[in-house]
């Protein structure tokens, strides 16, 4: 027999197709899945044979996605301010990338992964370095996050010259740690097929990357595209082309693509995004704080384009929020389409079920629906920092919540944050080991 739980909570906001919210309610879940959601009224807690988690003042969410991280570079918070995307890279990301060691690799994974929990973030997409990604799988599996997660692909870099690796070894790597981690975990850890960008890949590494992904039943192509005026430059220069239209030439482009930022599109590219039904990873906070500008994401939600959202990497936004993302989501396009735009319920579902449809996860995650699985979220709303008047709860999550407010978080059914702590990791001890592994990283470069 599958273990029963419940968990009682003031409001659980479902992020169905019809956005249905249920008041003082109770959900049921058997194993990983969602058995029913009722009226507390209904639900005889005496009789239930099972775990019941009774929150009576927290709202239920789904459990938060987040459609573009690097795990890799959380150990590098706050070493790479106050820098364009190219000199980012070359002076500071790409050195500390190279200098990685399997220690410190682990170290940083497991300060993101912990952040991310406890912020009420239960799936990514994450990309990784050049080396050691063995380890990322490892502590991804470890805590339980449902994940897709793939080396990072270069093989020109006339950023940072050491920073590469030779065509032929990248594709047999990348092949062997999809067979070992593919569908891995009871199908919660997926590989993704991950180029760094176009300026960091030759047309064969880009190219066999992608047929490579299609032996590997629901993995994502997963790369950054058309971030920075400088790198949409430096591509035209060597191309002759735009850096969607490259893309695009090569046959990369289909509903299994992911492009992260997608800031600079001309009419044409974000046509060819459309068509190709190709998704857009939009990363607010970062392309904020590397100056690199801001989405057209009205236009692009407008026009059907799949729109979820990242925080990038913890060198460039400085944090892994969930919450951080959302509300700048909401706010810096209200200047250029007015105040309506971007409203507090659209920028939630971009972070929810939005996010599962860009993955082709809708039909197991991004949602609280029966038959659905056990991906939840407790966000304490009843503060004195949060509206009293309890009229929007997509406002209140929005613009007045943050990762702070997480209380309980579950993956499958199985709590992995309770009382504001991670039951994975111990923060102190890998906030310690992540200090001590970076100055020995630092002294490498």
């Amino acid at each position: 027999m599958s273990e029963k739980k419940a968990v009682i909570a003031k409001q659980i906001v479902t992020c169905d197709k019809n956005s249905s919210i249920y008041k003082n309610a109770v959900l049921e879940i058997a194993g990983n899945k969602i058995t029913s959601i009722k009226n507390i009224d209904y639900f005889d807690k005496s009789s239930f044979d099972g775990n019941v988690y009774n929150f009576p003042n927290l709202t239920l969410v789904p459990g938060f996605i987040q459609t573009h991280i690097h795990l890799c570079q959380t150990l590098f918070r706050g070493l790479a301010d106050d820098l364009l995307l190219l000199d980012w890279l070359k002076l500071k990301i790409f050195p500390m990338e190279n200098a990685l060691d399997k220690e410190s690799m682990r170290a940083s994974v497991q300060l993101g992964i912990s952040e991310l929990l406890l912020g009420g973030t239960t799936t990514i997409l994450d990309m990784g370095s050049l080396r050691h990604h063995q380890i990322v799988f490892e502590e991804l599996i470890r805590s339980g996050m449902r994940a897709f997660s793939g080396k990072c692909l270069i093989d020109i870099n006339d950023l940072y010259p050491d920073f590469k690796s030779d065509t032929k070894d990248t594709l047999k790597e990348i092949n062997e740690l999809a067979d070992s981690f593919h569908g891995s975990n009871n199908e919660k850890i997926k590989y993704s097929f991950s180029p760094r960008f176009v300026l960091s890949c030759t047309e064969k590494l880009m190219r066999d990357s992608k047929e490579m992904m299609r032996d590997f039943h629901g993995s994502i192509y997963h790369t950054h595209a058309s971030e920075n005026k400088e790198e949409i430059k430096e591509v035209r220069n060597k191309f002759g082309k735009e850096n969607i239209d490259y893309l695009n030439s090569l046959n990369l482009l289909d509903d299994e693509t992911i492009l992260a930022h997608c800031v600079h599109l001309n009419e044409s590219e974000k046509s060819q995004i459309k068509n190709t039904q190709t998704r857009i990873a939009h990363c607010p906070s970062s392309n904020l704080k590397l100056g690199s500008g801001i989405a057209k994401i009205p236009e692009y939600l407008k026009d059907g384009i799949s729109v979820s959202l990242g925080a990038d990497g913890a060198p460039c936004n400085n944090n892994l929020s969930i919450f951080n993302e959302m509300k700048l989501a909401a706010l810096i396009h209200k200047p250029f389409y007015g105040p309506h735009s971007m409203d507090a319920e659209t920028v939630f579902r971009l972070a929810t079920i939005e996010g599962a449809k860009a993955l082709h996860l809708q039909d197991d995650i991004g949602s609280i629906e029966i038959g659905k699985k056990a991906d939840l979220v407790l966000i304490n709303l009843n503060k004195s920092d949060k509206p009293v008047s309890e009229e929007n709860v997509y406002s209140d999550i929005v613009y007045s919540a943050s990762s702070s407010d997480v209380e309980f978080v579950m993956i499958d059914g199985i709590p992995v944050i309770e009382n504001k702590r991670c039951k994975i990791f111990d923060e102190e001890k890998i906030i310690a080991s992540a200090k001590e592994e970076l100055q020995k990283l630092l002294k490498r470069i």
